[in-house]
């Protein structure tokens, strides 16, 4: 792996891998190697890898603020119950 980025693997598609990039205080998803997926990954879901990433490595707050933030506020409030 290059210098900020990280792999990550989840669990709607355990074969395929999801590199993110960090941009300045939060990692976005730069690119995927896709293996055998049964289904069909949607937006929301990788908006939600996202998220998941960014809590995991303590930049949830940079990810939330980011300009093009588009992500489901119902779902973070959800979260933090």
């Amino acid at each position: 792996m290059r210098r900020n980025q990280v792999k990550g693997v989840f669990d709607c598609c355990p074969d395929s891998f999801v590199i993110f990039k960090r941009i300045k205080n939060y990692y976005f998803i730069h690119s995927v190697d896709w293996k055998e997926c049964p289904q069909i990954i949607k937006k929301e879901q990788l908006e939600e890898m996202e998220y998941l990433l960014n809590k995991e490595m303590g930049f949830l707050e940079g990810y939330l603020r980011r300009r093009s933030s588009s992500y489901n506020i119902q779902m973070i409030r959800n979260d933090s119950k």
